[in-house]
């Protein structure tokens, strides 16, 4: 979960409970340190959602759903990247393990 995402988790919880999220409760919550512009500038931009309290980690459909719906392009974009590099090196494997079984194969015949 990005820095974003929990302030944003964090603003939403707040706003169930009744109150009204400040930077000074999120900071509070937060956890880790946290510079103050980045807790104002997505407190600006969060628009309550009563759902969003915590990103689930289920399957991989509903990851990348919860990441389109969610999360900033640039967390987005890094989720994405993070996925297409473990596919290309889930390929390069594959690749690998083929050329092993059509080389197991040819000794043997």
């Amino acid at each position: 979960m990005t820095i974003n995402d929990e302030i944003l988790v964090l603003a939403n919880q707040i706003a169930n409970d009744g109150n009204k999220p400040t930077v000074a409760l999120i900071k509070a919550k937060l956890t880790k340190s946290v510079p103050l512009p980045t807790i104002i500038s997505t407190l600006r931009a969060w628009q309550h959602d009563p759902s969003f309290i915590a990103c689930p980690q289920e399957s991989e459909s509903n990851k990348v759903k919860t990441s389109i719906e969610h999360c900033e392009k640039d967390s987005l974009s890094k989720y994405l990247s993070e996925e297409l590099d473990q596919m290309k090196q889930e390929i390069i494997e594959l690749k690998l393990l083929i050329h092993e079984l059509i080389a197991q194969q040819n000794n043997a015949s």
